[in-house]
Parts: C-alpha cells; structure tokens; sequence
C-alpha cells in the first residue's frame, strides 16, 4: 500500500493532538481550513477547564467562525484526528463545512462511519464530502499510548 504525505492542515491537527496528550487531554486535534489559509487550530479541552463540549472540532469552529465573523463556514474543510462524535457531526453540518478530513476511525464513539452516521440521517440538512485515513496510523498510535499509560 501506498503512504501519501500527510498534507499540512492533518499535520498541525496531529501536533495539537500531541499538545492536547501532553495537558493531559485526550489526544485529539483539529484544523480548519478555507483556501490555503489556516483559519483555526484547537485540540481537545474538556477536563481543564471542565467543558464537556471542549471537543477540538467544537472549539476549532468556534474559533472559526468568530474569526470569520460567520456561523455558516462554507468554503471551510475540516481536519480531525479522530471520527467525529454525535456532538461534533451535528456541529460539522450546522456550520456547513465542505469537506471533513479525519485521521483515525473510532468504532466506540465516531458518529461518521459508525455509531449514528450522522451524516446519513434524513434529518441531516447539510452533508459534506468525508474523506479519512490519511494520518490515521500516527493518530491511532497516539490515542492507543494515551489510554494505555491511564489504564
């Protein structure tokens, strides 16, 4: 099998995820993008200060849209290392993101290709292209270390 570069947007969400591990967060990053320019870079946050919504995708469109000034990012791709959750698809479609880009499947809580399918849902007024794997292995490491060392 063939291994792509990663593209640049991937890796800065895999180095906020590193960021997110070393804070003692779950190591999940994520990016967003409209052209070439990078509009917004967050990783998980939900333990400090506790925010049960502090998912790097919710924070990375918050970011987004205030620095847009929009809530609708439509011209906007989304990178992730992880599948998005329920939460974070529902986020995904209402802020109207292009393309979503995710790094590793997540067969427990991913709401993209498992789970939900959020996505696939008639009540799902906006679909954006999904593509995933790319990065996928250093991701799925990242994740794999950070719950072995808790556990």
């Amino acid at each position: 099998m063939t291994q792509w570069p990663i593209p640049a947007p991937m890796q800065a969400a895999l180095d906020a995820a590193h960021a997110a591990a070393n804070a003692g967060e779950v190591p999940v990053g994520a990016v967003v993008v409209r052209g070439d320019a990078v509009i917004a870079v967050a990783a998980n946050a939900t333990r400090s200060p506790p925010d049960p919504t502090g998912h790097a995708e919710i924070r990375a469109l918050r970011m987004a849209a205030e620095t847009l000034g929009q809530d609708r990012l439509l011209d906007c791709d989304l990178y992730v290392t992880l599948e998005p959750c329920a939460m974070c698809a529902g986020a995904i479609s209402h802020a109207r993101i292009a393309r979503l880009y995710y790094a590793a499947s997540d067969a427990k809580g991913g709401a993209v290709e498992h789970g939900a399918r959020v996505f696939e849902q008639e009540q799902c007024l906006h679909r954006p292209e999904v593509y995933s794997g790319m990065g996928e292995a250093e991701a799925a490491d990242m994740l794999r270390a950070f719950f072995k060392e808790r556990r």
